[in-house]
């Protein structure tokens, strides 16, 4: 899988680089369960991206059933770390230092995608870098492919941060060329805790 020019880095990828340098809480060193189970389903087809893949677990496990995955995520420290994992694995998963926000410049590179997974990466956005993040995603993302969300369930109305079931529909309109297949209530689970999320499956149309 050749790979596309880089994209300038936002100043956040620093934050998360920071995280990186120990165990953040949310690596928990192998896929959340949601994932597995979605794999179980059969509902995973290749190529597959991975965005905001951190150290690369899911990406991993994935790659390690036979499917094609290109992991991405902004933080140079975290892609170094799966790189190292896939070499040592020997595990032929590819990984990129790439933002999520400019997902659309991997489809002008002429790649694209029949499965999207998301574990916790949409969820920490704010509003509008959500719309910026899926109206790329409509440009990689194949005719019938599935985008896979998992997330932390928002606990109020007014918080930005999580995601919910309806906030989704709402955003992946039909008109657009989305349909929400299935919204599940499942949790997220990290390395001291877990917490209430949806795993959500859109369909590109």
């Amino acid at each position: 899988m050749s790979a596309p020019v880089r994209v300038p880095e936002r100043p956040v990828a620093h934050v998360y680089d920071a995280a990186y340098a120990g165990v953040p809480n949310w690596d928990i060193g192998r896929p959340q369960q949601a994932f597995v189970r979605l794999l179980d389903a059969r509902l995973v087809r290749s190529p597959v991206l991975d965005v905001g893949c951190g150290t690369g677990e899911l990406s991993l496990f994935l790659a390690r059933h036979g499917h094609d995955v290109l992991g991405i995520d902004l933080s140079p420290t975290a892609i170094r770390q799966a790189t190292e994992k896939a070499r040592w694995r020997r595990i032929p998963a590819h990984f990129l230092v790439w933002d999520a926000l400019e997902v659309a410049r991997l489809g002008e590179a002429g790649l694209s995608f029949r499965t999207v997974v998301d574990s916790a990466m949409l969820h920490i956005l704010g509003d509008r870098e959500r719309d910026r993040f899926i109206e790329g995603l409509g440009d990689v993302l194949d005719t019938g492919g599935l985008y896979c969300v998992l997330g932390d369930a928002r606990r109020r109305e007014r918080d930005t941060y999580g995601i919910t079931p309806a906030e989704i529909r709402a955003r992946f309109r039909e008109a657009d060329g989305w349909e929400v297949l299935f919204a599940s209530p499942t949790v997220f689970e990290r390395r001291w805790s877990s917490n209430a999320a949806y795993l959500i499956v859109v369909l590109r149309r």
